[in-house]
Protein backbone atom coordinates (compact mmCIF):
# COMPACT_ATOMS: atom_id res chain seq x y z
CA UNK A 1 0.00 0.00 0.00
CA UNK A 2 1.49 3.09 -1.15
CA UNK A 3 1.81 6.05 1.90
CA UNK A 4 -0.41 9.23 2.39
CA UNK A 5 2.85 10.98 1.74
CA UNK A 6 3.24 9.75 -1.38
CA UNK A 7 -0.01 10.62 -2.98
CA UNK A 8 0.22 14.38 -1.16
CA UNK A 9 3.81 14.74 -3.30
CA UNK A 10 2.17 13.81 -6.49
CA UNK A 11 -0.83 16.00 -5.81
CA UNK A 12 1.46 18.99 -4.76
CA UNK A 13 3.54 18.15 -8.08
CA UNK A 14 0.31 18.63 -10.42
CA UNK A 15 -0.94 21.54 -8.52
CA UNK A 16 2.21 23.07 -9.00
CA UNK A 17 1.79 21.88 -13.10
CA UNK A 18 -1.17 23.36 -13.28
CA UNK A 19 -0.28 27.06 -11.65
CA UNK A 20 2.21 27.56 -13.74
CA UNK A 21 0.13 26.43 -16.68
CA UNK A 22 -2.33 28.82 -16.03
CA UNK A 23 0.30 31.71 -15.18
CA UNK A 24 2.09 30.96 -18.35
CA UNK A 25 -0.38 30.10 -20.77
CA UNK A 26 -1.92 33.21 -23.31
CA UNK A 27 -3.94 30.56 -24.96
CA UNK A 28 -7.95 29.62 -23.23
CA UNK A 29 -7.56 25.91 -24.20
CA UNK A 30 -4.26 25.86 -22.01
CA UNK A 31 -5.83 27.53 -19.12
CA UNK A 32 -8.54 25.20 -19.47
CA UNK A 33 -6.62 22.55 -19.29
CA UNK A 34 -3.93 24.01 -16.62
CA UNK A 35 -7.31 24.66 -14.27
CA UNK A 36 -8.54 21.25 -15.11
CA UNK A 37 -4.97 19.86 -13.82
CA UNK A 38 -5.17 21.50 -10.49
CA UNK A 39 -8.96 20.53 -10.09
CA UNK A 40 -7.57 17.14 -10.51
CA UNK A 41 -4.59 17.66 -7.96
CA UNK A 42 -7.54 18.79 -5.09
CA UNK A 43 -9.64 15.38 -5.96
CA UNK A 44 -6.46 13.11 -5.43
CA UNK A 45 -5.88 15.06 -2.55
CA UNK A 46 -9.78 14.17 -1.19
CA UNK A 47 -9.82 11.02 -2.10
CA UNK A 48 -6.01 10.16 -0.49
CA UNK A 49 -7.38 11.28 2.72
CA UNK A 50 -10.36 9.72 2.54
CA UNK A 51 -8.67 6.51 2.27
CA UNK A 52 -6.13 7.25 4.91
CA UNK A 53 -9.18 8.01 8.03
CA UNK A 54 -11.20 5.16 5.96
CA UNK A 55 -14.48 7.51 5.92
CA UNK A 56 -16.10 7.77 2.39
CA UNK A 57 -17.14 11.06 2.53
CA UNK A 58 -14.08 12.39 1.10
CA UNK A 59 -14.75 10.32 -2.28
CA UNK A 60 -17.90 11.57 -2.27
CA UNK A 61 -17.41 14.88 -2.43
CA UNK A 62 -14.71 14.23 -4.79
CA UNK A 63 -17.29 12.81 -7.03
CA UNK A 64 -18.99 15.92 -6.71
CA UNK A 65 -16.38 18.00 -7.59
CA UNK A 66 -15.40 15.98 -10.59
CA UNK A 67 -19.53 17.13 -11.55
CA UNK A 68 -18.81 20.44 -11.45
CA UNK A 69 -15.77 20.34 -13.24
CA UNK A 70 -17.04 18.69 -15.93
CA UNK A 71 -19.51 21.54 -16.05
CA UNK A 72 -17.24 24.30 -15.53
CA UNK A 73 -15.13 22.82 -18.60
CA UNK A 74 -18.48 22.72 -21.06
CA UNK A 75 -19.01 26.44 -20.35
CA UNK A 76 -15.38 27.43 -20.07
CA UNK A 77 -15.13 25.58 -24.14
CA UNK A 78 -18.67 26.97 -24.85
CA UNK A 79 -16.89 30.43 -23.93
CA UNK A 80 -13.69 29.63 -26.31
CA UNK A 81 -15.83 28.89 -29.22
CA UNK A 82 -17.97 32.20 -28.88
CA UNK A 83 -14.10 34.10 -28.67
CA UNK A 84 -12.88 32.15 -31.62
CA UNK A 85 -16.22 32.80 -33.79
CA UNK A 86 -15.88 36.55 -32.83
CA UNK A 87 -12.38 36.88 -32.97
CA UNK A 88 -10.74 34.19 -34.73
CA UNK A 89 -8.39 33.53 -32.04
CA UNK A 90 -8.79 31.52 -28.86
CA UNK A 91 -5.71 33.62 -27.52
CA UNK A 92 -7.11 35.56 -23.86
CA UNK A 93 -5.48 39.01 -24.69
CA UNK A 94 -8.92 38.55 -27.67
CA UNK A 95 -11.14 38.53 -25.06
CA UNK A 96 -10.09 42.07 -23.52
CA UNK A 97 -11.31 43.14 -26.91
CA UNK A 98 -14.98 42.26 -26.14
CA UNK A 99 -15.73 43.82 -22.89
CA UNK A 100 -17.04 46.62 -24.59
Amino acid sequence: MVSIQVWLTVSAVLFSLGVYGVLSHRNAIGLLISVELMANAVNLNLVAFADYTGEVSGQVFALFAIALTVVEVVVGLAIVVLLYRSTGDVSIDGAQELQG
